[in-house]
């Protein structure tokens, strides 16, 4: 059996929810990030929590892209589509390379279940000669995993939810992986439960010998490791490292976290994550609401703990009076907006990056805050960190952006030893008041940020409230002057931020030329895939992507001059070309995308060339 050398591969797994198919991509990704290889993954989630079964609207997916080349998107197209049922292969088939293969449980295409994919009658793809540009294995999974448990006294249903375990052991067995951490996984996950570990260890076998000894033989494949630099790696997803970035801040800033939130997907697995780690002194506080999760959190602050709310963009709408209040206070508050389609309720499992002006403009008067947004699952680490630096430093609520598309993927990352993170330090208001004189709580230093004073702390009393405060002594006021200047100060103090991030840089390409892709957050793989692409082919183009989202990098401007034309690609109906196109007056032009998935780094080469090929 011939044995054939990938650089990459990109594998689809899709089936019903209850079929176990996230938990088999994951699991695969493990595996294959322990093996060395470069990773990036795209779980695809039903839109209703409890679609229809044999539905498409019912479908999941996981698709995993892994190489021994540096992998910075899931990938356009996949070599390999594993499908369950027939819903998931008529969803997914467009999906499916040319040659590709595809794996199908054929107990997924019973009379019932094609029916539930709206095939007309007396049609079934795997029986009409409709797939033959593709290679096609049909393997009873249902049967086969129900022949490995007789005996095992479980019942129907429960042998049933071993059959994603088979797919996962001949998927091993097609690309040469071990079982080894799967088998330790399912030693942890089935503790509790010895008669499903040895079901599910038993049918992971049978996957994985099946492709030993099936009359119709496949190849097998080989994806050697990635060359990386050298350190100790884990996978990570996106939500994962916004918690832990939470974490380190907290710890580096000798502060407690508190994290007051209200569930809301996909932001509801940062309370999950966080919930865990109680050693840190993490405290997490499940609210009845958005408006009472966010309070809280700024109550946490006022009491001398760095306050952390998360959302998504319904919730984050609940909660602007209170961003504009904790603005008002001058209070610390990192703001976490995963974001995801809308509006109103929309999309709540698909990924959209039209947040971007409520972030920075959504709230009733001037108000302004502060904004980061994540590139990848694992910049989430860095980007969270540099949230909480960033409102501890100036005394201001933070924005941190995500979407679902980072929150939910997964990447290989080369995590920092907790001694070369940065210091973070916090000075909290020290009663050094000469006889006589009063505390003035809005007395500033010179990054214009007011003393953090704890409650209780003898001589430094002071008023809070949502109403305008007087200059320096916070005193409410309705001085149309002070007014004006309380507004003025504000903002300078967050266009002043400018002055302590990093400038702009460019992420691939020349410093000038005839072409920059300006990106954030999520469109970072595809740009970057789509660039080296186009530079390959002779294209003069360069990719440069933002994290400082407000205020901008201060080189921002001059970078953009030294090009002739600027896209760019955004998962929104136009954004962030907005602001370019407001403060450095050049015309942008935009590349959208608002389907609830993310671009596929060929969409925007096409883009690349046609901008290229015209002069206008």
């Amino acid at each position: 059996m011939a044995t054939e050398i990938k650089t990459d591969v990109v594998i689809l797994f899709a089936g019903d929810s209850g079929d176990g198919i996230q938990l088999t991509g994951s699991q695969f990704t493990n595996t294959a990030a322990l093996y060395g290889n470069d990773i990036s993954t795209f779980p695809n989630f039903p839109a209703e929590i409890r679609a229809p079964q044999g539905t498409i609207a019912g479908v999941s997916g996981f698709q995993l892209h892994f190489g021994s080349v540096e992998i910075f998107t899931a990938g356009d197209a996949c070599d390999v589509l594993v499908v369950m049922n027939a819903a998931a292969l008529k969803a997914n088939l467009k999906q499916l390379k040319p040659g590709g293969i595809i794996i199908a449980n054929t107990d997924g295409f019973d009379a019932k279940n094609l029916k539930l994919a709206k095939y007309p009658d007396g049609v079934n793809p795997l029986k009409d000669n409709s797939l033959e540009k593709y290679k096609v294995f049909e393997i009873d999974v249902t049967k086969i995993t129900r022949t490995a448990l007789e005996g095992s006294g479980l019942g129907t249903k429960e042998m049933d939810r071993s059959k994603n375990m088979f797919v996962l052991g001949y998927i091993y067995w097609m690309y040469n992986r071990s079982l080894e951490n799967s088998i330790e996984f399912l030693k942890e996950q089935f503790k509790k439960r010895p008669e499903l570990l040895d079901a599910n260890i038993k049918v992971l076998k049978a996957g994985f010998n099946y492709g030993d000894t099936v009359e119709t033989p496949m190849n097998r494949f080989e994806v050697k490791p990635a060359p990386v630099a050298k350190g100790t790696y884990r996978s990570i997803m996106g939500n994962q490292a916004v918690a832990m970035g939470l974490i380190a801040a907290t710890q580096k800033a000798n502060l407690t976290l508190f994290y007051g939130t209200y569930p809301i997907t996909p932001a509801s697995d940062i309370l999950h994550e966080l919930s865990k780690h109680k050693n840190f002194g993490v405290k997490t506080f499940q609210a009845e609401d958005e408006i009472a999760a966010i309070t809280s959190a700024i109550g946490a602050s006022f009491g001398g703990a760095l306050g952390i709310t998360a959302s998504s963009g319904p919730g984050i709408a609940l909660k602007g009076e209170a961003i504009g209040l904790a603005l008002m206070l001058e209070l610390p508050l990192v703001i976490v907006n995963i974001q995801r389609g809308g509006p109103s309720t929309g999309l709540p499992t698909k990924t959209e990056q039209a947040d971007l002006m409520q972030a920075i403009y959504g709230r009733n008067g001037e108000a302004p805050v502060p904004v980061v947004s994540a590139s990848t699952p694992s910049d989430c680490f860095e980007m969270a960190f540099e949230a909480c630096r960033l409102a501890i430093e100036f005394m201001t609520p933070v924005f941190f952006l995500s979407d679902g598309y980072i929150a939910n993927g997964s990447e290989p990352w080369k995590f920092p030893a907790a001694a070369d993170l940065p210091e973070l330090k916090v000075s909290f208001a020290k009663n050094n008041l000469k006889e006589g004189e009063k505390f003035l709580p809005y007395k500033r230093n010179e990054k214009l940020a007011r003393e953090w004073a704890i409650p209780g702390t003898k001589g430094l009393e002071h008023r809070v409230g949502g109403i305008e405060k007087e200059n320096e002594t916070g005193n409410i006021s309705y001085d149309p002057d002070n007014h004006e200047l309380m507004v003025k100060i504000r903002q300078a103090k967050v266009d002043n931020i400018a002055d302590h991030i990093p400038l702009q840089t460019i992420d691939n390409g020349n410093e000038k030329g005839k072409l920059l892709i300006l990106g954030w957050g999520s469109t970072y793989g595809s740009i970057k895939t789509a660039v080296r692409e186009a530079r390959a082919a002779g294209h003069d183009v360069s990719h440069a992507h933002i994290k400082y989202m407000n205020p901008l990098p201060k080189n921002l401007g001059e970078m953009i001059k030294g090009f002739d034309k600027v896209l760019i690609p955004e998962i929104n109906n136009g954004q962030l070309i907005k602001i370019i196109r407001d403060k450095y007056l050049v015309d942008a032009k935009g590349l959208n995308k608002i389907k609830g998935m993310p671009f596929t780094s060929g969409e925007i080469v096409e883009k690349i060339k046609e901008m290229l090929s015209t002069d206008h």
